[in-house]
């Protein structure tokens, strides 16, 4: 008598295909602000959200009912209200909004995801024009300039708290975060360890952009900004800690390692550079949002995300010692890589 095969579920598959149906539904009522009317009147039904946005009742009611089913909305009464995971994160001038990581996924991101085959095929991004443009950082592209660091805030500030979790900085004087544009990092750092000092190191047009948030945290005095261009301008030297956060994974091994260089040179003697990143497993078969990300960088930049064995290897070769990996969980990062310079 032989036993039947049990046949795999087709769930999973159905679950990939309908992801953009989901994220699209979060987008537009985002775009739409329904989450923020629903902050001001807990309670409206479909008919009268669609009154105040001025559209018909029929696609309002089947978008509610879509955030209901996500999570996003829950019913109250006759009508609906707010999630308390929408009401911390989705609705605008909340200190944990992370409306800004949606809009720069949805604006540019997306678009390039919807061609991922033909980045496939070139090795070439397809979210910008790699053709005309010498980087993704282009201060001249307005969806960048207007989203792009509001959207990695709203990611780097509790991703910054649980690595200052993570790792024990308060023997640390000097810490300089290399490509630190936001300065999101800095700013929750100085509060985990007030004794430290920080330096954020990007564009000039970055560092005029970062300025304004430095000011609005009341660290002006702690935190300071070095204008200037990490592959080709030498980085202040004498620092005890160098922080590489979430920028690897936009460069190729080459530049990667170029640039851990030139961080070994810019540390004093004991000093650790600091590499926080979503890090694909050693096995190279996941975790999800690691491997994803990766892709990201495919539509995105000329990088991927690295391993740990990967950045291990390359801070051995560039002289560092005592090199670990610290995993945490965070929404930007997974882990931290330690190099100590002897």
């Amino acid at each position: 008598m032989t036993t039947a095969k049990k046949s795999a579920s087709v769930l999973p598959i159905m679950d990939m295909v309908s992801g953009l149906w989901m994220s699209q539904t979060l987008v537009t009522a985002h775009e739409r602000d329904v989450f923020g009317r629903y902050a001001k009147a807990p309670g409206m039904t479909p008919r009268e959200l669609a009154l105040l946005l001025g559209l018909h009742e029929r696609p309002v009611e089947q978008l509610v009912t879509g955030c209901a089913a996500l999570g996003l909305l829950e019913r109250h009464g006759e009508g609906y209200r707010n999630t308390p995971m929408t009401e911390q994160y989705l609705v605008r001038g909340r200190p944990d909004y992370v409306g800004g990581w949606v809009e720069i996924v949805s604006r540019h991101d997306y678009p390039g995801w919807l061609r991922l085959d033909e980045a496939l095929g070139s090795n070439r991004p397809t979210a910008w024009d790699s053709e005309r443009q010498s980087s993704l950082f282009d201060e001249d592209d307005e969806v960048m300039l207007e989203s792009f660091w509001e959207g990695m805030s709203a990611i780097s500030r509790p991703t910054a708290r649980a690595l200052a979790e993570a790792v024990d900085l308060s023997a640390t004087g000097k810490l300089m975060d290399v490509g630190g544009g936001g300065a999101a990092y800095a700013i929750e750092l100085c509060r985990a360890y007030p004794q430290l000092q920080t330096t954020i190191f990007d564009l000039p047009f970055v560092c005029k952009l970062t300025h304004e948030k430095v000011l609005d945290a009341g660290l002006d005095d702690r935190i300071s900004l070095a204008p200037g261009d990490f592959f080709t301008d030498e980085l202040p030297g004498g620092q005890d800690a160098i922080l590489l956060s979430m920028i690897l994974h936009d460069w190729d091994v080459p530049d990667c390692k170029r640039l851990l260089r030139s961080c070994f040179d810019a540390l004093a003697p004991g000093g650790c550079l600091l590499i926080s990143e979503l890090l694909v497993a050693d096995t190279k078969d996941g975790p999800v949002d690691a491997a994803l990300m990766s892709l990201a960088m495919l539509v995105e930049t000329f990088g991927r995300n690295y391993t740990g064995d990967e950045y291990s290897s390359w801070l051995t070769e560039a002289g560092f010692v005592d090199v670990q990996v610290r995993p945490f969980t965070a929404p930007a990062a997974n882990g931290v890589v330690i190099g100590r310079k002897p």
